[in-house]
């Protein structure tokens, strides 16, 4: 994404880029980095970001906005694209009520940002824990298991829903379903007699069971005010082991997903998205944010894609059901 902002605004437009390390916080800061093409050069097959990023939020300290205008004046930026998800993006759309002219990016990997079809970086996410699921198949099988892998989705189920679906999961638990774990052994020992002795249940970190209670790794929250997730799976496990008899391990992928080489789908998305952020910015544009929407590239405006989540569509869900079990 970056490299295709650089590359066109370089030179078909002109532009001087630079870029702020980690986040928010670098703006604050004024850690800015020029942004050239020598900077960019073989960024493409390249996970992550050679930015860095952080959890700060601005408007979180009676400062960070002053501060933020104040490094957007001395460095006589026209315009700031951010990238991220809901908070990042959330930030962006606020600071625009506060005279900053702001370009959206969806990238985050949970795929929960509205107005867009897809962000990038979940389908590379989706595929890493679908080969993940597919290895743990191998050995579920061999030793007669049940394999509970946790991937990540806070609030939206779609790496779940969909690494499940593909890698052939037997149950598939989702923040927007809470579940019964009754029902999850049921589905297992109704496998089991017939005569299928290993099953893959796939967990998202924000699933919770019907009860509406939630295991977590702490009770800690970050700057905007999320508690830290995790755990939810290790619970799943237990009641599982205990409940069934059956042999149950648990592997969490965790930020496993959130490295790696990007998939080609990733790389040509971030590729459309940087270009139409730096349309935009060059015409002028701001509180927006670039979008997919039916295969095309649009901008809508940023309050719409961080005003509601997007989460999953329950006749989707009620499709991998048909598989559960």
């Amino acid at each position: 994404m970056i490299r295709a902002v650089v590359r066109k605004g370089v030179t078909e437009y002109g532009h001087t880029i630079v870029g702020f390390r980690h986040g928010w916080r670098g703006v604050i800061e004024g850690d800015v980095i020029d942004l050239d093409l020598d900077a960019v050069r073989g960024l493409l097959p390249r996970g992550g970001t050679i930015l860095g990023s952080s959890r700060t939020n601005p408007f979180n300290s009676d400062d960070g906005v002053a501060r933020v205008l104040a490094t957007v004046e001395s460095e006589h930026l026209d315009a700031l694209i951010a990238i991220g998800g809901e908070d990042t993006l959330g930030v962006a759309h606020r600071l625009g009520a506060e005279g900053v002219r702001l370009i959206g990016v969806p990238k985050t990997i949970d795929n929960d940002l509205s107005s867009t079809e897809v962000t990038f970086g979940f389908d590379t996410a989706v595929q890493t824990a679908t080969d993940a699921i597919d290895r743990l198949h191998t050995t579920a099988e061999s030793h007669d298991r049940v394999m509970v892998v946790e991937v990540m989705g806070r609030h939206a189920g779609w790496i779940a829903l969909h690494s499940g679906l593909a890698g052939g999961a037997d149950v598939i638990l989702i923040p927007e379903r809470p579940f019964d774990i009754d029902q999850v052994c049921d589905r297992l020992r109704h496998r089991s007699k017939r005569g299928e002795n290993f099953s893959i249940v796939v967990v998202a970190e924000g699933a919770v069971p019907a009860e509406g209670t939630m295991t977590v790794a702490n009770g800690a929250v970050d700057e905007f005010g999320h508690v830290q997730l995790g755990g939810v799976a290790n619970w799943v496990t237990d009641e599982i082991k205990s409940r069934t008899g059956f042999d149950t391990r648990v592997t969490i992928l965790g930020h496993v997903l959130r490295g790696g080489t990007p998939t080609a789908f990733d790389r040509v998305l971030a590729t459309r998205f940087g270009i139409a952020a730096i349309d935009a910015a060059h015409d002028g544009a701001g509180d927006e944010m670039v979008a997919l929407q039916c295969g095309q590239i649009v901008r809508v405006p940023l309050g719409d894609a961080v005003g509601t989540l997007k989460t999953v569509d329950p006749a989707l869900y009620e499709l991998a059901t048909t598989f559960f079990g």
